[in-house]
């Protein structure tokens, strides 16, 4: 484990040196959004020195690296506020749209999954999968506007953005979760059709077991282990893709941050949410791994 956990420092080291170079190379300037393109010369170099950014690009990097290994993230330019105050605030609410998307995911896809698997070659079958088709090639930006429509101004029954209500987190959640339900779906019925043919299946059946059981207590169980996986993959794919969904329902996440920051030219901000997201990212990753090692004892002893 301390091994894999080393392993994730050059991924880190890498995010902060592409974020930060990246965000200096863009077209335009903090103090421009600040002071507004009449200000003149001076303010303009008093403010730029105030906030560091008149020193050479290396000597920023290594002073934000710095600071970061003392847990200090920064302060923002634009708000004036401790970097880490606005995390604490932000980061909840996107874990709890994307562990909400996942649990949509899982209920719709599993199901959906395994119902296709028994229906192998029926009409059934071919519904589920054309489902999943169409489901997976619709993007967020034009799925979360569409269920905006339905539920929330033509049928009425869920709040249209923001977070004032619980109910205020079903759209933006089944945005992401009925992707993911696309993804478990077609993952699940070619994990289960795999195990069906599986020599153990057979000699449950020989034992006079009922189809529920042997589905459910020797294929289910089975088949579920490449989910692990792909599972892991997702979550950290819901933290990074909720970007989009949480600015087109106004949900105050870290994704959300990470726009205004972007659109603000707020720098320390901005590398602090990339660099947030990417770190949930890869120990999703990890603890992924090692709870697919822990279930399957064939992979313990793989480097």
């Amino acid at each position: 484990m301390i091994k894999r956990l080393l392993t994730l420092l050059p991924v880190v080291l890498g995010v902060l040196c592409l974020t930060f170079l990246l965000l200096h190379l863009v077209p335009g300037d903090p103090v421009d959004v600040m002071l507004g393109e009449s200000a003149s010369a001076a303010d303009r170099e008093a403010l730029k020195a105030e906030l560091g950014l008149n020193q050479p690009m290396w000597q920023q990097f290594l002073q934000y690296t710095a600071h970061l290994l003392h847990g200090d993230f920064g302060v923002s330019i634009h708000k004036h506020t401790d970097i880490s105050t606005l995390l604490l605030q932000t980061y909840p609410a996107t874990m709890l749209l994307a562990v909400s998307a996942l649990c949509i995911g899982i209920s719709i896809g599993v199901p959906l999954g395994v119902w296709s698997a028994l229906k192998a070659g029926h009409w059934q079958d071919v519904m589920i999968t054309l489902f999943s088709i169409r489901v997976a090639a619709m993007p967020a930006f034009w799925l979360g506007p569409l269920l905006m429509l339905v539920f929330a101004v033509w049928l009425g029954w869920l709040p249209v953005s923001g977070m004032e209500s619980a109910a205020s987190v079903v759209l933006p959640a089944l945005t992401l979760g009925l992707g993911l339900s696309a993804i478990l779906t077609r993952m699940t019925r070619t994990s289960l059709l795999e195990v069906l043919h599986e020599d153990y299946i057979r000699t449950a059946r020989a034992k006079g077991l009922s189809e529920q059981q042997v589905i459910l207590k020797h294929a289910l169980r089975a088949a579920l282990l490449p989910l692990v996986t792909i599972v892991g993959l997702q979550m950290g794919s819901l933290l990074a893709g909720a970007v989009i969904t949480e600015t087109i329902f106004g949900w105050n996440g870290v994704g959300r941050l990470l726009v205004d920051s972007i659109e603000k030219r707020d720098y320390p901000v901005t590398q602090a949410c990339v660099l947030v997201i990417a770190l949930s990212y890869v120990l999703i990753n990890q603890g992924t791994d090692l709870a697919y090692r822990w279930l399957d004892p064939r992979t313990r002893g793989q480097a």
